[in-house]
């Protein structure tokens, strides 16, 4: 008999209760479009929020299968690994057939998302890093949303050299010999991708796309709103010196 696949999605969060209802829509429809036989759960870690982002989730989760915790422990890392632990103990199976899926709250992920993930899953790959594509640059100057198009480099092959916590998808045996999530406050998302790349067959793939927030100013220091928002001073200063 095979084992089925059972897809878990980890979504850590800090006083999102403003965007959380679009990641959490997009990620119940993306769950609710997996073939028959694929089970799934969502956790939410909303970690030293103080809106209703728990409220919300709970909410939003109460006829799904899925799970909130709250900490207050401002780490983002330590929250991304609660929710795997959180994941694995929930689904008491066999860890090759497990797939950990992370995003971010103030992302938006496509109805195929999982579905891809889980097609890469069953081809033989053990971690995949996808890309993530801006909302809205309203917070931004003129220009930016250019220069991030033009900066954000796909090779013509479809791999490219970013990896996103926002949309990193690994199997769950894989990411327990790789060590799992630390508890870094930024740059968790690279710390687990560097260790995961000995620990079994990664790929990055521009075909996984989510869409994340374009606020300048992120939950997590020296993010991708970090990356993002250091566009402006690039244009501000070419501004200057013309």
């Amino acid at each position: 008999m095979i084992t089925p696949w059972h897809m878990a999605v980890l979504i850590p969060a800090r006083n999102e209760e403003l965007l959380l209802p679009r990641c959490l829509r997009s990620v119940a429809a993306a769950c609710a479009v997996l073939p028959a036989g694929v089970t799934s759960d969502i956790i939410v870690v909303s970690d030293g929020s103080t809106d209703t982002t728990a409220d919300l989730a709970r909410a939003m989760l109460q006829h799904t299968c899925g799970r909130v915790l709250e900490v207050d422990a401002g780490n983002v890392g330590l929250a991304r690994a609660l929710a795997a632990e959180t994941a694995l103990t929930r689904h008491r199976g066999n860890p090759w057939r497990c797939w950990l899926a992370n995003t971010d709250a103030d992302c938006e992920v496509p109805q195929n998302w999982l579905l891809d993930h889980l097609s890469l899953a069953r081809r033989g790959y053990t971690a995949v890093a996808g890309i993530v594509d801006v909302d809205c640059f309203v917070e931004h100057r003129e220009h930016v949303e250019t220069r991030f198009r033009v900066t954000y480099q796909i090779n013509d092959d479809g791999t490219h050299p970013h990896v996103h916590g926002a949309n990193l998808g690994v199997r769950a045996d894989a990411y327990m010999l790789a060590g799992g999530w630390n508890a870094l406050e930024t740059a968790e998302d690279h710390d687990l991708w560097a260790r995961l790349r000995t620990a079994g067959t990664h790929l990055s793939d521009a075909r996984l796309r989510v869409v994340t927030s374009g606020r300048r100013v992120g939950r997590a220091p020296l993010g991708f709103a970090g990356a993002l928002a250091k566009h402006n001073e690039f244009i501000a200063d070419s501004e200057n010196a013309a």
